[in-house]
């Protein structure tokens, strides 16, 4: 415990203070929906329409990292016992969760009418449509919130989210295979060490996708009903899909249809450089009986950067989740013993996307991670 937190410790006034400053801080998490509207009004104001429609991957992931480096980190956990219940049984955080879903559907149909109005040239249509797909990308961290809940309504909200990316499956992948697997070689979203983005993608697509399926078909053929009826709910989210994009092709044609299928495209790839980085080279080790070591904090990557902290609804804290998957956002903690990424999400996906560089900046970590098991590394 370092000083600060055991100040905190002594001062409880200071911590609930502290804690209720956050509460409101995360409303910056619903700043990716107000930037497009922001940036068109200024492209528009100043000429440069096509150039500000590349504008949310500028604010996203250049000029975030830079104000994380100046915000710095958050190391505030609040107190199990007189914090947590009364956090827990707020609204304030499942209205802001809620509301980003109802949020995010009046933004995609309002960006594609942008789209279709003619504004923009080739070059602004297109940073229109990744700016758009990054803010679904952000949206697949608030379905991943909600699915996670025991409320029905919190649980269909996000499968619901997800099903307007077209990637309905990871409701069921992720529950029933993501945290079962975490960490070992059977798991599709837990990157092995050496092993470069452009490698992990096709084979995190492909295993994520049929993963599902073969759960869903599993959990039917225990309950008696064939893996094709109407209570498999990947036919339910898949056909959402469909019907989203056959209104948009319906109402836009061509344009409709290529801007919902690539925004969708961009926005699950987005989930995917999230998931490479958050397990990169973490192995939970095999037991002499052959199963694998529990899931504990050491076994996720986390980042304690207050501003993308706030911004991600604390999806860097992933080890408390993995730890403890149904915690509420808002009470996730930092934990000393997992492994620290040397900077914010949104920074460690651009270095992602260099995979010499990454490997610069992350296989020594691994290593001294496993430093002694190096046999783990293999």
């Amino acid at each position: 415990m370092t000083t600060d937190h055991m100040t905190l410790a002594r001062d409880p006034f200071r911590r609930r203070l502290l804690l209720k400053l956050k509460k409101y801080s995360f409303i910056i998490a619903m700043l990716p929906l107000a930037l497009p509207p922001l940036l068109l009004s200024a492209g528009q104001a100043t000429g440069w329409v096509n150039l500000f429609a590349w504008g949310v991957p500028v604010v996203v992931f250049g000029l975030i990292p830079v104000l994380d480096l100046i915000l710095g980190q958050d190391a505030l956990n609040p107190d199990e016992e007189t914090d947590v219940p009364q956090m827990r049984s707020e609204r304030f955080y499942q209205i802001m969760t809620l509301g980003w879903v109802a949020a995010f559907v009046v933004l995609l149909v309002w960006s594609l009418n942008i789209l279709a109005s003619g504004v923009f040239s080739l070059s602004g249509a297109i940073g229109w449509t990744v700016s758009i797909g990054i803010v679904g990308g952000l949206g697949i961290n608030v379905a991943h919130e909600l699915i996670h809940k025991d409320d029905k309504y919190e649980t269909w909200a996000g499968g619901f989210l997800l099903a307007l990316v077209c990637y309905g499956g990871f409701k069921v992948e992720h529950l029933r295979g993501h945290h079962v697997h975490v960490s070992t070689p059977e798991d599709a979203s837990s990157s092995r060490y050496n092993q470069s983005l452009y490698n992990f993608l096709p084979q995190a697509y492909g295993r994520n996708f049929m993963n599902a399926w073969r759960l869903e078909a599993a959990r039917l053929k225990r309950k008696g009903h064939s893996s094709f009826s109407w209570r498999n709910e990947l036919i339910w989210w898949y056909s959402l899909s469909a019907l989203a994009l056959a209104a948009c092709t319906l109402a836009f044609g061509w344009l409709g249809a290529a801007f919902f299928l690539a925004q969708s495209f961009i926005a699950f790839t987005l989930l995917e450089i999230v998931n490479y980085l958050e397990h990169y080279g973490l192995h939970r080790r095999k037991l002499e009986n052959g199963r694998y070591e529990r899931t504990t904090p050491e076994h996720s990557w986390n980042s304690n950067y207050f501003l993308t902290n706030v911004f991600l609804f604390h999806l860097q804290r992933h080890s408390d989740h993995h730890a403890f998957a149904k915690r509420r956002y808002q009470v996730l903690r930092h934990h000393e013993i997992a492994p620290q990424l040397p900077a914010g999400y949104a920074a460690m996906v651009v270095v992602a996307l260099f995979p010499p560089l990454w490997r610069k900046i992350m296989n020594p970590r691994v290593e001294a991670y496993y430093k002694g098991e190096e046999h783990q590394l293999a």
